[in-house]
């Protein structure tokens, strides 16, 4: 049985090596592995909400590239419209996971990944986005390379005239372009954008946006930009391990606000789960609306911090209970 697709994301996906026990990379004598990349994270954390999801990207032929593959089908995601390219590579990332004092610490080797020689034209976007409700991409797609901007500013035009949901996260990385480079090609993105998930950081660094409350911050983003929905991730960290984590999301037709509660995580691994809010949002604004979104958001992500890997693995009755404030009792 074919799924209705609701749901369309493009970005990168790479592989993810992780020393285990918190060593330090020169330290290690072996390996995790995982499978991420911030569009895959969100298509998953959609999927496994129920949400019918197609993930495009492009990757090499090898077992690298059907390792990525197979991690998306197994939740249930579309790939029918995934580039394939016998050049190129797969790019992959390192994460040394720190305990306070020490952070969280990240190494990349994705130059020249196949993602990043994506090019206009090698995506039938007719097709990929037939029948879709919301399109979803990130600020790290258009930072890879040149024609990666272009292709990620086609896509989202595109998406927009079909009449499709824009969603885009900032997702800022400084390790990959400037705050000029950045906000040159991020405000050309957000023309054809109807919802904006950030981080307050994120506005101030790539926009130059900031004010003295979260709720002003996203009002001006909505002005700014003509956006539907801002959502922005609220994070306080007294140490690595142990956060708090909430959100808010401005909704424009009405100027009104929707606040998610606050969750206390003991964090196992945080890396995804800005991700996994915006699969969860997403779901719930294509079920419901903007309040349930910025609540499953927020569970969802949650959850996604208290295991392993970039991916999030939850299912909605979890999630559902989170909001409910389930109890730390065993679940028989």
């Amino acid at each position: 049985m074919t799924r209705t697709i609701d749901l369309v994301t493009l970005g990168e996906a790479m592989i993810r090596l992780t020393p285990p026990d918190h060593e330090r990379l020169e330290q290690a004598s072996e390996l995790k592995v995982h499978v991420g990349g911030s569009e895959l994270n969100v298509a998953v954390a959609a999927a496994r909400l129920g949400v019918g999801v197609r993930f495009v990207t492009r990757l090499t032929r090898n077992p690298l590239g059907r390792m990525v593959e197979n991690r998306a089908r197994e939740h249930g995601i579309d790939t029918s419209h995934v580039v394939w390219t016998d050049e190129d590579r797969v790019g992959t990332y390192y994460l040394e996971c720190g305990a306070s004092p020490r952070a969280n610490s990240v190494v990349y080797d994705r130059r020249d990944s196949a993602i990043s020689r994506l090019r206009v034209g090698e995506v039938d976007w007719d097709a990929a986005l037939s029948g879709a409700r919301a399109f979803h991409v990130s600020g790290i797609t258009p930072a890879l390379s040149k024609t990666a901007a272009e292709a990620t500013l086609d896509a989202v035009e595109r998406a927009s005239q079909a009449g499709v949901l824009v969603s885009v996260d900032l997702n800022y990385r400084a390790r990959l372009w400037s705050r000029d480079d950045a906000r040159a090609v991020m405000t050309r993105i957000m023309r054809s954008a109807d919802v904006l998930i950030t981080t307050e950081e994120d506005t101030e660094r790539v926009f130059g946006i900031e004010s003295e409350s979260y709720e002003e911050v996203a009002m001006q983003l909505a002005q700014e930009f003509d956006l539907r929905f801002v959502a922005i991730t609220l994070r306080e960290n007294p140490s690595v391990w142990r956060n708090s984590w909430t959100a808010i999301v401005y909704e424009a037709g009405d100027s009104r606000v929707h606040r998610a509660p606050v969750l206390d995580i003991e964090v196992v691994d945080r890396v995804g789960s800005g991700d996994a809010f915006a699969g969860g949002f997403l779901y719930g604004l294509l079920s419901e609306d903007a309040a349930r979104g910025v609540r499953y958001g927020v569970g969802l992500s949650a959850i996604k911090q208290t295991h392993p890997g970039d991916i999030v693995y939850a299912t909605k009755e979890e999630v559902d209970r989170v909001l409910e404030g389930g109890g730390l009792r065993i679940v028989r």
